[in-house]
């Protein structure tokens, strides 16, 4: 945990290093809006108010924890992704809701500590949204194979602290059959929803959905337009690099005009052991679609880094259009997966076919070849599987 807070508070004091070399003024406190052009600070260290008038306002205020209704977190024995990360020691037994990416890194983490883990997911299949569905399934055979518990198709009915224990009540969702679990700690991770507290946006009357996300158009304008909202504050995937590619964009929009974001080349990683990672479409998406399509497929099991390293569980499978060979989709699971995944991510973006990327030189021995090999058997033959 020590190491944790030293790489947070490092990374913090970082940015404000940034801002102190680019002339930035900054003010630490919480903000709320006065009027469309007028925010109010009021200082963490509790001294005089500060309002402050600006010509342009940019909405970057994230998103917190969903909470679970009927549920009560103390971040002691009930927690969130925050408190999950503040233990002061290992869990026996560590119950989590929810079978996203969230709740599946925290259970691979501390399943490889030592604890016990059960998985409970309302649907039938883990991985959340955006997942190809091999990989969800793979995703699932391989924690199962580390030792993690998955209860899906379920629902919990209740948890509460009792003791030195927590008691969740659940049920099968498809025969109400009831159970009650027993863990040391629970950990809630269902989701995250827009932060906007304390933000008094009611004072601007900007326009919010049912799911609490500021209303913006394409250029991150509510319907003021020198107010515009970025990353989880709005619409779109909950990701740190989303949010910086919209924040670069939104002020490229009040400088020159114009800006650019793909939201068809974000990508998305789960930091389990091993990792996953995809950008672009699912298989799933494309047969939707009525697409043809070429799939390939490539395992880390038959990469001589992976073997040298002793890490070979996983894949590298890459959808193409049947007839343009453009790259649509590309699932990552196996050894530095997030890593790979840019590779991908370029290759959509710069609307690159599959045999682009095979007759591109990988250098031996790398994890990345084995990028390459999925790209040969997407248009062709792979040489080494």
């Amino acid at each position: 945990m020590k190491a944790k807070d030293d790489a947070v508070t490092g990374l913090t004091k970082g940015i404000e290093i940034l801002f102190k070399q680019n002339k930035v003024d900054y003010f630490k406190g919480t903000g709320s809006f006065v009027n469309e052009n007028e925010i109010e600070v009021e200082p963490l260290d509790g001294s005089e108010k500060v309002n402050l008038k600006a010509k342009n306002i940019i909405i970057a205020t994230g998103s917190e924890p969903t909470p679970f209704p009927g549920i009560e977190v103390d971040e002691k024995k009930i927690v969130t992704s925050t408190g999950i990360l503040s233990l002061t020691e290992v869990p026996k037994k560590l119950a989590i809701i929810g079978g996203g990416i969230i709740g599946l890194e925290m259970a691979s983490v501390w399943s490889r500590l030592g604890s016990d883990v059960t998985v409970i997911e309302f649907l039938n299949n883990i991985g959340g949204a955006g997942i190809d569905g091999e990989l969800a399934k793979l995703a699932q055979k391989t924690l199962k194979k580390q030792g993690i518990n998955f209860k899906l198709g379920t629902k919990v009915l209740s948890g509460k602290v009792e003791g030195e224990n927590v008691k969740i009540e659940v049920e099968n969702a498809k025969n109400g059959k009831k159970e009650e679990l027993d863990a040391d700690v629970l950990l809630v991770a269902i989701g995250r929803r827009p932060y906007t507290e304390g933000l008094k946006i009611e004072n601007v009357g900007v326009d919010m959905d049912q799911r609490g996300r500021v209303v913006i158009d394409q250029e991150y304008r509510t319907k003021y337009p020198h107010i515009r909202v970025i990353g989880d504050a709005t619409f779109g995937p909950m990701l740190a690099h989303k949010a910086e590619e919209e924040g670069i964009a939104a002020v490229e929009y009040i400088k020159n005009g114009h800006g650019h974001v793909n939201y068809g080349a974000i990508p998305s990683v789960m930091y389990t052991h091993p990792e996953f990672a995809w950008v672009g479409q699912t298989e799933e998406q494309i047969k939707e679609a009525g697409i043809k399509y070429n799939v390939g497929k490539f395992p880390f099991l038959a990469n001589s880094r992976a073997k040298t390293n002793l890490d070979t569980e996983g894949i590298v499978k890459i959808i193409a259009d049947k007839e343009t060979d453009r790259v649509l989709g590309v699932h990552i699971a196996g050894p530095n997966a997030g890593e790979m995944i840019a590779e991908a991510v370029l290759a959509i973006e710069y609307g690159a076919s599959s045999e682009d990327i095979a007759r591109t030189c990988h250098a031996h021995p790398t994890l990345s070849e084995a990028f390459k090999e999925a790209a040969m058997a997407t248009y062709d033959k792979a040489i080494h599987f």
